[in-house]
């Protein structure tokens, strides 16, 4: 035993600790660590492992670029020699532990690229020796320990993109030798600490990303005399840019994009020397662009967009011979472009856009940059012609010259441009070199195979389509040529270009039929080609458009009837056929586009009646049928399109009365019945559209008293006029007065009778109903009672045992698993049938569970929407039960916001949230006795194939009694989406499913659940929100949806007040009080004009 000394037992320990650590590795795709980390050989020997020469201790772990995932054993707090820790780009997760703090030799620790959460233990502040702590790319949450600040040897402090809140501790100011300080994308608030400016060793700074604000201090940049890199980015800092930023000569880069500074730029900028990028993008900056900026010639990139900056371009910036970059977009610029730009050959990127510039484009410009990628000189006042010598710069692949005074002819030589992708040129006079020729320059394009986007538009061409058009770009996405005086036919090979998304042709001089060959283009979701001469019926191919949201052919001279196969649009949103010589009925097969937002049939010779089922367009906005053929009575169910804003069914032949159910267009902003053959009073319920504001019954047979309430005081004579029966008592509508009432004699005889007659009524109602009771007490004993907790009405779903289900789920096996939630787990089953379907088994064992499945089996009774989830069948008895539902194959909204391989897009997440709107005003409106859900939250929203919203999970819903608005309930639904009078209360109203509704969009928008560790004490999701709006909505919107903006400066903008309006949405329906709320038939109405907004193009 004399051989076993103290040394062997430390490497002992070393040995036990580094095994321990082995073992927490649950995934190691390469086996690096899990079959070379053996007894067998010396640990020293590990890979990844170093120890020190004479005592054989480890000093060295470094398991970087491994794979690995797992936890960290605590264990291995006990390597007391360890000088460097590197655990970098792994997938290891769990918490730190204060134990840290025993490893009091380490020097560098690197954790980055992880997955740990929790918060950063105090312990590191007792490792006095570290001189680099990286802890980025993780989801630590909580503050930053100002036990930090005793680090005093650290040199390097990266604690960036995490989830850290709060404010910077002022002890951090203490970190003397501190040169990297790194806190990016965090969710700091408040000022930044001045004593962090005092460290005067800082090299680089970068706090982008965060809610930092407040002014910054004049001299307090003083001290930082060292310093490189400063990153303040996507903050809230205000005041005046401190002017001794520009003392730091050592500065290389410079981010101050999207803050609040405001005021000039010093001429004291020029001492910059060493500057190579310099971004002040998204400010409110004004004043000059200084000359001096022309003397920091190692600049590579500037970009000043978006600020409030006038005055000339300085000659001086054709002195920045290495620039790379030049954005000075959204200004107030004036003059002319320095010829000295042009000559800048290292020049990729060049963006003058929504400017005041004047003159023309420097016609050498493409002989000097030859470098040239991006050329954006939209929106100014530029004239003269395009520079033929532009081709020059063969590696440009974006050209934007749109909304200028541009004269000449496109260039045939931007066919030399084989790398271009985007040429915009719309909104100039661009003319054609011969009129009413070939428009050659289509010709020359073909040689660009990787052009995506073409915009003519609004130039006076004047000339003809080449055939060569079927041969432009495979990638062609974008087509425009609106308003340019195009003649002659469409041709043919435009069907072709499989790639369109979008074609926009209208306003021209087109003839011919539309070509059957635009059938082709699957892809296609926009086709205007409106406004033209274009002959013919509309060939059934286009029903092939299954991707098709607008479909403008109004204006043409088409003929024939619209094809009843157009119902195979289903995601038709815009359709105009007005003003052409369309006949026939409106085929049934239209009213199945229930997401149509926009339908007009005006100016045509349709015939026939308007069916009930015009009530199925449950999102339509605005709805002209006017000026057409149609006849017989109008139907009462066009009372069901709630988001109707506009109604015309002027100029037909409709009869018959005006429904009392038009008082439920609760939306309606116009009305026009004008010139029909309609008769009876105008409905008193009309004086529920509060939001009417125009009007027009003339020229029918109206009879009676104009109502006098709701918006009726606000229409003239005009509104009535050619109605001869009408009166009224309103002297401005010049009507004579309506007849006086029965005199009271006659009222009282009259009253009398009908009282008496009213009593006699309701005995006989009694006695019938006592005597129909009795009979179904006597019949009701003969039966075998049915249990109560009876499922779905079998007589309307089929009958299904539970071995069938046995059969269907493989015995319920884990394979068939769908998830587990409160009350039960669902399974994916195949019937004996083949039907798919998700089999919801409830765990018996849970408190309620029997009573839940009551309340569900009686909501789905009572239910049926598109929206809702589709009850197949049931299967009941003491010991089980179970509802079989239709399979959602996308899984749930959930899965989509959280789960990294998945990302809804911008529209994608509007349709989602506008689905559950729809089933919500449907639960809540459609019935007499409304319907609470009680549990709205994503997991509880199911998307089908076509990604379809379906909301499921009634096991708690409550339905109200009949004129009933609120009742009292003990069961809770999800933390964080329940109404906070609900969960205090017990109060269950429709005004808490819009609260849940309200926290959803926040959720969906965000990608943060209410329920993360950051909301805790009084901060949570909607606070949090409702301190960056509205000036800051991009700082917490999904960075997903902001990346997905297209290019150029409008979409952004279209992008950004979606996004805005969309979070004030749920504010509003998530506020405190439910008397505040919005309802739900309000918050259709409102999504839907945010999803037009969106998706109308002005490009």
């Amino acid at each position: 035993m004399a051989g076993f000394g103290s040394s062997s037992t430390d490497n002992f320990t070393d040995q036990s600790a580094l095994l321990a650590i082995r073992d927490q590795i649950t995934f190691d795709p390469n086996k690096t660590v899990l079959n070379n980390w053996t007894v067998e050989t010396s640990f020293c020997n590990w890979i990844g492992v170093s120890c020190s020469k004479n005592k054989q201790r480890v000093t060295s772990l470094n398991l970087s670029y491994m794979g690995l995932e797992g936890t960290i054993s605590p264990h291995i707090y006990n390597l007391s020699f360890l000088i460097v820790l590197d655990l970098r780009n792994n997938s290891f997760h769990g918490t730190l532990q204060d134990e840290v703090g025993h490893l009091r030799r380490l020097r560098s620790i690197d954790m980055r690229n992880n997955k740990f959460i929790g918060e950063i233990p105090n312990g590191f502040g007792n490792l006095r020796n570290l001189s680099s702590l990286t802890l980025s790319g993780n989801n630590f949450n909580g503050t930053i320990p100002s036990s930090i600040g005793n680090m005093t040897k650290l040199e390097v402090l990266d604690l960036g993109d995490n989830q850290l809140r709060g404010t910077v501790p002022k002890e951090l100011g203490n970190l003397i030798n501190l040169q990297e300080f790194v806190i990016r994308n965090n969710n700091f608030m408040g000022a930044i600490p001045t004593t962090i400016f005092n460290i005067s060793s800082l090299q680089i700074i970068e706090f982008s990303d965060n809610s930092f604000s407040g002014n910054l201090q004049e001299d307090i940049f003083r001290s930082l005399t060292k310093l490189e890199e400063l990153y303040l980015a996507n903050n809230q800092l205000s005041g005046q840019i401190p002017s001794s930023l520009w003392q730091c000569r050592e500065l290389r880069r410079i981010s101050l994009v999207n803050n609040m500074f405001r005021g000039s730029i010093s001429s004291d900028i020029g001492n910059l020397s060493k500057l190579q990028a310099l971004r002040l993008t998204g400010n409110n900056i004004t004043g000059p662009i200084p000359a001096s900026l022309g003397n920091i010639t190692a600049l590579i990139f500037l970009a000043m967009g978006r600020n409030n900056i006038w005055g000339d371009i300085p000659e001086e910036l054709g002195q920045l011979k290495n620039l790379q970059l030049l954005n000075i977009e959204q200004n107030n610029l004036s003059g002319m472009i320095p010829q000295g730009i042009f000559n800048i050959s290292s020049l990729r990127a060049l963006s003058f856009m929504l400017n005041r510039l004047i003159g023309g484009i420097p016609p050498s410009g493409g002989q000097w940059l030859p470098n040239l990628e991006i050329l954006f000189l939209a929106q100014n006042r530029l004239n003269g012609e395009i520079p033929v010598s532009i081709s020059n710069s063969s590696k440009l692949t974006m050209i934007d010259f749109s909304g200028n005074l541009l004269t000449g002819s496109i260039p045939t030589s931007l066919g030399n441009l084989r790398l271009l992708q985007q040429l915009v040129l719309g909104g100039n006079q661009l003319t054609n070199k011969l009129p009413n020729s070939e428009l050659h320059f289509y010709t020359a394009l073909t040689n660009c195979r990787y052009l995506r986007r073409l915009v003519v538009g609004y130039n006076p061409l004047n000339g003809f389509f080449p055939k060569s058009i079927g041969n432009l770009s495979a990638s062609l996405q974008i087509f425009m040529a609106t308003r340019s005086q195009i003649k002659g036919e469409i041709p043919v090979g435009i069907g072709n270009l499989s790639d369109l998304i979008t074609i926009t042709l209208e306003d021209n001089d087109l003839t011919g039929a539309i070509p059957s060959t635009l059938g082709g283009l699957k892809k296609l979701q926009r086709l205007h080609i409106n406004g033209n001469e274009l002959q013919g019926s509309i060939p059934s191919e286009l029903c092939s458009l299954t991707q098709l949201g607008e479909l403008g052919l109004h204006e043409n001279r088409l003929i024939g009837s619209i094809p009843n196969c157009i119902s195979n649009l289903s995601r038709l949103q815009r359709l105009s056929l007005q003003s052409n010589e369309l006949s026939a009925q409106i085929p049934f097969g239209l009213f199945s586009l229930q997401n149509l937002l926009l339908l007009n049939l005006s100016y045509n010779s349709l015939i026939g009646s308007l069916p009930s089922e015009v009530g199925k367009l449950i999102t339509v906005e605005e709805l002209d049928l006017s000026r057409n053929q149609l006849s017989g009575n109008i139907t009462n169910s066009i009372g069901d399109l709630r988001s109707l804003r506009n109604l015309s069914l002027s100029r037909n032949s409709f009869q018959g009365p005006i429904p009392e159910s038009f008082g439920k267009l609760i939306s309606l902003e116009s009305m026009d019945l004008s010139y029909n053959n309609l008769s009876g009073v105008v409905p008193s319920s009309l004086e529920a559209l509060v939001n009417l504001n125009h009007l027009n019954l003339s020229f029918n047979r109206l009879q009676g008293e104009i109502p006098k309430g709701g918006p009726f005081p606000n229409f003239t004579i005009q509104s009535f006029m050619g109605n001869e029966a009408l009166c009224s008592g309103e002297p401005k509508l010049q009507l004579p007065a309506c007849p006086t009432n029965t005199p009271p004699k006659a009222r009282h005889k009259a009253f009398r009778v009908m009282y008496i007659f009213l009593i006699i009524v309701g005995v006989l109602v009694i006695i019938v109903a006592l005597f129909f009771l009795y009979l179904r007490y006597r019949a009701k004993k003969r039966q075998v009672s049915v249990p109560a907790d009876s499922p779905p009405d079998t007589t309307t779903h089929r009958m299904i045992s539970y071995q069938e289900l046995v059969q269907a789920t493989n015995n319920f096996s884990e394979a068939n698993l769908l998830g587990r939630g409160g009350s039960g787990s669902v399974y994916k089953g195949a019937l004996s049938d083949g039907m798919i379907t998700a089999i919801k088994v409830l765990d018996l064992e849970l408190e309620g569970a029997f009573k839940n499945f009551d309340a569900e089996c009686q909501v789905l009774r009572s239910v049926r929407h598109r929206n809702l989830v589709t009850v197949i069948t049931a299967c009941s008895n003491l010991q089980f039960k179970a509802l079989v539902f239709e399979y959602m194959p996308n899984g749930s909204l959930e899965k989509w916001l959280h789960s990294h391989n998945y990302c809804l897009s911008l529209l994608q997440r509007i349709n989602s949230s506008l689905d559950v709107a729809f089933a919500l005003e449907y639960l809540h409106h459609g019935h007499s006795e409304p319907v609470v859900h009680c549990d709205i939250k994503p997991s509880n929203v199911l998307l089908d194939e076509d990604m379809v919203a379906h909301v499921a999970d009634f096991g708690i819903a409550k339905i109200l009694a009949e004129n009933k608005s609120t009742t009292q309930t003990k069961t809770l639904g999800t933390l964080g989406y329940i109404a906070p009078e609900y969960g205090l209360e017990g109060r269950v109203s429709s005004c808490g499913d819009v609260y849940s509704y309200g926290i959803m969009l926040l959720e969906t928008f965000t990608r943060r659940r209410p329920t993360d560790e950051i909301f805790v004490g009084e901060m949570s999701l909607r606070e949090w929100v409702n301190a960056s709006f509205p000036k800051a909505v991009n700082k917490i919107v999904d960075a997903n949806l902001l990346k997905g903006a297209q290019e150029g400066y409008l979409t952004v903008v279209r992008q950004q007040n979606c996004l805005t309006s969309i979070i004030g949405l749920a504010l509003e329906c998530s506020k405190e009080s439910p008397e505040e709320r919005l309802n739900m038939e309000e918050v259709v109405v409102r999504l839907n004009k945010i999803k037009f907004e969106l998706v109308t193009d002005n490009a």
